[in-house]
């Protein structure tokens, strides 16, 4: 559990980090609750990928992006109780990749959480785009998230069975 229990608490600082960088020092946006989901501001750092200032009041893509400061103290709870039920599976884990996929997962959601009861909103960032379309703004926990979940499904298609025989 302790390699899973690491990655999480490596994700979470990251994470926190590189939101402070942004919010607080490079876009000081105002207040989440008077600044709409996206602000002018852009920054260009390759053709493919910019640096934008983004309030994801909903879950994954925006999903439920509305204002209520409700919705933040209800998706934080959903989060809490699913971090509780990893945290169970990672203990029972059966190989250090699941461990380490759950630990980022873990990582990744509390990072929201600390997001949502700070500013009632995740901050979302990195915008990935080609001809003219774009990504769903996103941020290191949605990223570990991700990962996390694909490292899930792989090793649930791909894992070999354990070979004890009883």
């Amino acid at each position: 559990m302790r390699p899973g229990l690491i990655l999480a608490a490596i994700v979470l600082v990251l994470d926190q980090l590189s939101k402070w960088w942004v919010v607080e020092t490079l876009m000081r946006p105002q207040g989440v609750w008077e600044t709409p989901f996206y602000t002018a501001t852009r920054i260009e750092i390759l053709p493919f990928f910019d640096l934008v200032m983004a309030w994801n009041r909903g879950v994954s893509f925006g999903i439920f992006n509305t204002d209520g400061r409700w919705n933040a103290l209800a998706l934080s709870l959903l989060s809490v109780g699913i971090v509780i039920f990893l945290l169970t599976w990672m203990r029972k884990a059966p190989s250090r990749m699941v461990t380490l996929a759950l630990g980022g997962i873990v990582g990744g959601a509390l990072g929201n959480v600390v997001d949502r009861i700070r500013w009632g909103a995740v901050a979302d960032f990195l915008d990935v785009h080609a001809m003219g379309y774009h990504w769903p703004a996103f941020n290191l926990a949605d990223s570990a998230i991700s990962i996390g979940a694909v490292v899930l499904v792989l090793d649930a298609l791909f894992a070999r069975p354990s070979s004890s025989k009883n």
